[in-house]
């Protein structure tokens, strides 16, 4: 799982903002920085904040990646359409030029 797509899922539960990382496991063990960042080590920050489940996260994670390769490949089609003078859709559009 990759540490950005982790971190903006979680920014989506809870009004974002509601976690941290753990800096020891149950045993009492340092966490090393570079394994911290894990659905396992997430630890709860605000008052009034769940903790969404392992697969909500997933899915959310999944929604983002699916996002992202969606806007890739409209910038992709959008460019040959201009290219060859086709019309664009809107998501190429807002692929292409931000709007």
């Amino acid at each position: 799982m990759e540490k950005r797509y982790l971190q903006k899922a979680l920014h989506t539960f809870n009004g974002g903002n509601w976690y941290g990382w753990k800096k020891e496991d149950s045993d009492g063990n340092k966490i090393p920085n570079d394994q911290r960042m894990q659905y396992q080590h997430i630890k709860i920050i605000k008052d009034g904040a769940t903790m969404p489940s392992e697969a909500d996260v997933n899915a959310k994670i999944q929604e983002l990646k699916d996002a992202d390769t969606a806007k890739a490949n409209a910038k992709t089609s959008g460019k040959a359409k201009l290219k060859a003078g086709e019309a664009l859709t809107d998501a190429e559009i807002a692929a292409l030029f931000g709007a």
